[in-house]
């Protein structure tokens, strides 16, 4: 039996040097970082005139401690940190699919060309706001003395709300929810929007055709075809059910202490915990991040094994 010989093709050089600013991109930083991660288990000291691989090599080892400090408080704080992070990441994982599949749908069947630009980009550019920007105009609202809501409620003849008080922890789970999907919502538009670029406008004449209205369509073909897309979308997501966005939980509740059981979050709760340490806690968030990684790293691979059980076609790998 005659083996055939490979040849490396014109082709083949060609697509190598076209992949290697990518390829050399996540070695030097997402590869490499990852030998950072033995700040983990090491009490890291800086040595005065070393530089950061002398200072590491020869920090003490530490084991697990670094770890522990995540668990340091009453189970109370422990068990509200971690519920609060999951419990909201799974309310954005369900949302940050729901309503921009739909609205993608919607704007897809807008027969005004320019009403549908518009608005798609009237939904995207809150996506290139810095929470900082965005905390202060949520404070301009919700303000004690000042803020035009409870300026409005004065006029109607209400009394004031005071938003920053334990007093109004109920509103706040409802107005971060709000300001994530405000966010984030127009950048998943755009990507389910993209998706539905490749879908053959053929099967759309053939459904009208044979008398499909809008909402048979989109159930019948634009779901179906943005299947792959929103599968791919949900296990991403689900890596990252461990994380939260900072800026949304501590710039827009102002770090309030009576609000802690609304937004203590496990990202907020490092940075609370390291800001108020007079020592260098370099393992801490090491280790906050090394967790972090793993658990998501666990919760990715189970959801792309449900979905392999489910839809074998459609599973990421």
């Amino acid at each position: 039996m005659n083996k055939v010989r490979k040849k490396w093709s014109r082709d083949d050089l060609q697509l190598f040097f076209l992949s290697l600013p990518t390829v050399l991109w996540y070695v030097l930083f997402c590869y490499l970082p990852l030998f950072g991660l033995i700040i983990a288990f090491k009490k890291y000291q800086v040595v005065p005139g070393k530089g950061f691989l002398y200072s590491l090599m020869h920090s003490e080892w530490s084991g697990l401690e670094n770890f522990r400090f995540l668990f340091a408080n009453n189970r109370e704080t422990t068990v509200n940190m971690f519920v609060n992070t999951l419990g909201y990441n799974l309310v954005f994982i369900v949302l940050d699919i729901v309503l921009p599949v739909t609205l993608a749908i919607m704007i897809s069947n807008l027969k005004s060309r320019p009403l549908a630009k518009t608005a798609q980009t009237a939904m995207f550019l809150p996506h290139f706001l810095s929470w900082v920007v965005v905390g202060y105009f949520v404070f301009a609202f919700l303000s004690t003395d000042h803020g035009l809501v409870n300026r409005l409620l004065t006029l109607m003849g209400a009394a004031p709300v005071k938003w920053y008080q334990e007093e109004a922890s109920g509103y706040w789970p409802w107005i971060l929810v709000s300001l994530h999907i405000w966010k984030t919502m127009g950048f998943s538009m755009v990507i389910y929007l993209a998706a539905m670029k490749g879908v053959d406008a053929a099967l759309y004449e053939a459904a009208m055709i044979d008398g499909a209205g809008k909402w048979k369509q989109a159930r019948y073909i634009t779901l179906p075809m943005l299947r792959p897309v929103i599968v791919m979308m949900f296990i991403l997501a689900t890596g990252r059910i461990f994380n939260s966005d900072f800026g949304l939980f501590y710039r827009t509740t102002r770090n309030a202490g009576s609000l802690t059981g609304v937004y203590l979050t496990l990202d907020v709760y490092v940075y609370n915990s390291i800001f108020n340490n007079p020592r260098p806690v370099y393992g801490y968030i090491s280790a906050a991040g090394a967790l972090q990684s793993v658990l998501g790293c666990l919760t990715m691979l189970c959801a792309n094994g449900i979905i392999r059980k489910i839809d074998r076609d459609n599973a990421l790998f």
